[in-house]
């Protein structure tokens, strides 16, 4: 973990104490979202550090992480609040030291938490309406072992993370052994399969049609790698991406055209860290790559930007939510804006890969900020998870149209729909790779719908 996870709590009151200072504006002109609010919640340690946020269906948010540190005194940490960032309840979990919570699944009768107790990877169901326990299973997939994350099944939920990690205190890469397991809908265990040939940590999980795309970090964090399997498990295939330096992949999300963004932070062809965000097509195939940092201009030999989420959004391009500061003796100020102040970093790229905008949020008491994850919001706006050394709620303003969505014939995302997206189908042709229609493969109704949507590029 390269970002310091000892913060400065200036406050504990849920007040407006956010400053939106964009970096800059793309070519495009765009300007980055205001914010709407942002409130705090602490658990019973000294420290709490969210990893997870999603709006949830009644309008409001769920924030999952610990309060506390793994291999100290760390419990697991589900904070819910109402669409306001008002508390409506939170619970800890966990006894002894190392514990944590990485992220949850919204079902129809409860919220599924998953993360590691007592070194054993964990789930738990809670109550809607009042974080009650419904149910709590633990699981030794082998050593120390935690899941990472969640997806439905037809039969329960598809769990991913990791066994016998060497770092067990680590709420980042433990430097592991991937691992998946299927659950049934009660949480018990019906069968797990290594990935440990693809995957050193399995990350973030996302369903499409009856296949789960699963992505994380290899070996040492050296690559983002990125499966495909079936719903029994077996791998369809697998792709990696990187330069010659360490690249730690923590964010995925799929689009509506089935495209994969992967994002994480980058030590290859830098001066330093700097988020890496990627797009690739149904198939795994890359359709581009773009690194990007240091928003507030200092040298960048000294700064860190590090990325743990991203989302798809629904005109083909995505949202990253980051941290950026310095972790050394040098500090750097400029007009009373200082390096090692962490400000919580997002950047929108468009379907393309260019930036839409890009913009920093910083706490104006002087404490440390970076965002660990988002989600959309059914405004068209943002909900950003911010490690102020509690649960930070950032609420970002509308700056999406959900009504514009990718045109699902636009099949290489470059905005337009032309000759280039006819070679992609061609190529895909009896394979997914083309689906227009949602049949599962790729025919002449596919070539139909093509042509009926052509629009060619400008210019």
């Amino acid at each position: 973990m390269h970002r310091s996870i000892h913060r400065i709590l200036t406050s504990l009151a849920p007040v407006l104490i956010a400053w939106a200072m964009p970096a800059s504006n793309a070519d495009g002109g765009q300007s980055p979202p205001a914010v709407d609010w942002f409130t705090s919640h602490q658990g019973s340690r000294e420290e709490s550090h969210g990893h997870y946020i999603l709006e949830c269906e009644d309008g409001g948010f769920l924030q999952v992480g610990e309060t506390g540190f793994v291999g100290s005194d760390a419990r697991i940490l589900v904070v819910k609040t109402d669409s306001a960032g008002v508390l409506v309840w939170k619970k800890e979990f966990g006894t002894g030291s190392r514990n944590m919570g990485n992220s949850a699944l919204e079902v129809a009768d409860g919220y599924l938490v998953c993360g590691m107790l007592s070194r054993n990877s964990a789930i738990l169901k809670l109550a809607k309406d009042d974080g009650a326990t419904i149910f709590q299973r633990t699981h030794d997939n082998g050593g120390a072992d935690a899941f990472e994350h969640l997806a439905s099944t037809a039969n329960g939920v598809l769990a991913v993370g990791y066994r016998q990690a060497e770092d067990p205190n680590s709420t980042f890469f433990a430097y592991g052994r991937g691992q998946i397991t299927f659950l049934d809908s009660d949480g018990e265990f019906l069968a797990g399969r290594s990935v440990d040939a693809h995957l050193s940590q399995a990350y973030r999980v996302q369903p499409t049609g009856d296949d789960f795309i699963i992505a994380g970090g290899t070996d040492d964090a050296l690559e983002y790698g990125v499966i495909k399997v079936d719903a029994l498990g077996k791998t369809l295939w697998s792709r990696t991406f990187g330069g010659s330096e360490e690249d730690h992949c923590f964010g995925m999300d799929l689009g509506a055209d089935g495209s994969i963004f992967l994002a994480g932070h980058t030590l290859s062809g830098t001066a330093n860290w700097d988020t890496y965000t990627m797009k690739l097509n149904a198939d795994g195939e890359q359709r581009w790559e773009r690194k990007q940092g240091n928003p507030r201009g200092f040298n960048p030999n000294y700064i860190h930007d590090e990325t743990w989420g991203i989302k798809a959004t629904p005109d083909g391009g995505c949202v990253i939510a980051a941290g950026t500061g310095d972790e050394y003796s040098y500090s750097e100020c400029t007009a009373g804006v200082c390096s090692d102040q962490w400000e919580a970093y997002l950047v929108k790229f468009d379907a393309v890969g260019s930036v839409d905008w890009e913009a920093t949020y910083r706490n104006q008491n002087g404490g440390d900020w970076a965002a660990e994850d988002l989600d959309l919001t059914s405004d068209g706006g943002a909900i950003v998870a911010v490690d102020d050394s509690s649960f930070g709620f950032l609420k970002l303003a509308p700056f999406l149209d959900p009504s514009d969505p990718v045109d699902p014939a636009d099949l290489n995302g470059d905005g337009c729909v032309d000759a280039a997206d006819v070679g992609l189908l061609l190529v895909a042709w009896n394979a997914p790779g083309g689906d227009i229609n949602g049949d599962g493969n790729t025919d002449a109704a596919d070539l139909g719908l093509l042509v009926a949507a052509w629009s060619p590029c400008k210019g």
